[in-house]
């Protein structure tokens, strides 16, 4: 997925809890066009035009959200399987870049993106639990964005994540009160969303599910599933055994085996695809 800017004589004005953000209009189109034209800033050149915002530069300001717009388009590809509308959540993650570098303090020693993502990705999941077809009652709702205003009032004045007791103090919630409302709006996960990438290997919600169910395996009549996997090495083989009979997750059997996740995904799928040959 590509994500191509085209610069218009319009302006995007973005009302956002009474201020109104003003930024050079980029009209954003899904096409499949590459992204190696958006300006990547180098660290001496972020920390001169940093100083320039500092001092009320809005030409600089603006530079500064040209070259970290890769950051908001490697946030909203997480998300992109929520919703139909990718241009949406781009302008709600250019809200969250904005909303960063207007209080992001670098004399604290953080670097921007550190403090940027969290920010962002915020920002986008208020937009999708505000607009998703699960309907949460108003009361939880208010209970949610109160501690989720308490905590970026608290991440703006210590540019670190702030603990559940700290954000409970702030809000003047309980904790168990803030738990409940956070997940009562959390927005529901697919199957296949990606949860880690390690060389091309993906792993998927999916492969951390554990079947409690499949522990009697319904293979084990089939004398030539049996046969496949007589024909797989034995550390292949104990791999298939602890996924698809005795249900574990991949990283269930990492941990048992010593071995990465991202391993046991290769593992597991050679060993499928040996056995998928052989069964042909």
């Amino acid at each position: 997925m590509c994500i191509f800017f085209r610069q218009t004589c319009k302006l995007i004005v973005i009302n956002h809890v009474s201020e109104v953000f003003l930024m050079s209009a980029y009209k954003v189109e899904i096409c499949g066009v590459n992204t190696a034209k958006l300006p990547i800033l180098k660290e001496d050149e972020k920390a001169a035009l940093f100083a320039r915002i500092r001092e009320g530069d809005p030409i600089a300001r603006e530079e500064y959200i040209k070259g970290n717009l890769r950051l908001v388009l490697s946030i909203i590809r997480r998300f992109s399987g929520h919703t139909d509308n990718i241009d949406d959540l781009f302008q709600i993650g250019c809200i969250g870049l904005m909303k960063s570098i207007d209080n992001f303090d670098p004399t604290l020693g953080v670097k921007f993106s550190t403090y940027a993502v969290p920010m962002i990705i915020g920002e986008v999941r208020r937009y999708l639990r505000d607009n998703s077809s699960i309907r949460v009652s108003r009361s939880l709702r208010d209970t949610a964005y109160k501690a989720i205003h308490a905590k970026e009032q608290l991440m703006n004045r210590t540019q670190e994540e702030p603990t559940m007791e700290e954000i409970a103090a702030a809000s003047g919630l309980t904790k168990e009160e803030i738990v409940y409302a956070l997940d009562a709006i959390q927005s529901p996960v697919s199957l296949y969303d990606p949860v880690y990438t390690d060389g091309g290997d993906t792993l998927y919600v999916m492969d951390q599910i554990a079947d409690k169910k499949n522990k009697e395996s319904r293979w084990i009549e089939s004398l030539s599933l049996s046969d496949a996997m007589e024909r797989l090495g034995e550390r292949e083989n104990y791999i298939i055994k602890l996924r698809f009979f005795e249900g574990k997750t991949q990283m269930e059997v990492a941990q048992e085996i010593h071995i990465s996740q991202a391993q046991v995904s290769r593992l597991e799928k050679s060993a499928l695809n040996h056995m998928k040959n052989y069964l042909k």
